[in-house]
């Protein structure tokens, strides 16, 4: 019966993510109205929803995204290409558990992991 998911992130100033996501990641704005403190944003199938957080501390959050691709290599080379920072520890390698992943964090220390099955 379920079919899809649209997580909530937090965000400190939406004009920064609005356009980390727009601009370095491709996505594109969703809806046709602006909302005062809340951004929703897509990409493909993908649909991810902000809310407007201005006290968060980036290094005290824990919010995270795992993200499912069908060409993990592609994505990531991309990412490169396009100078994003790649996670410290999340760089593209295959994993124990059958996936292909890698990692990035957000202007708000949201953690995005990509991953493919193997």
């Amino acid at each position: 019966m379920l079919t899809v998911i649209h997580p909530k992130l937090p965000m400190r100033n939406k004009s920064i993510t609005k356009d980390f996501y727009i601009h370095r990641l491709g996505f594109q704005l969703l809806g046709e109205v602006d909302y005062d403190g809340y951004l929703m944003i897509q990409k493909d199938n993908i649909e991810i929803h902000f809310f407007e957080f201005k006290e968060l501390d980036p290094n005290e959050n824990y919010g995270q995204v795992y993200i499912r691709t069908d060409d993990i290599d592609q994505l990531y080379q991309n990412m490169l290409d396009h100078k994003l920072a790649i996670h410290p520890a999340g760089h593209l390698q295959s994993k124990s558990w059958g996936q292909r992943e890698f990692s990035m964090l957000d202007p708000d220390h949201n953690l995005l992991t990509f991953g493919q099955n193997i």
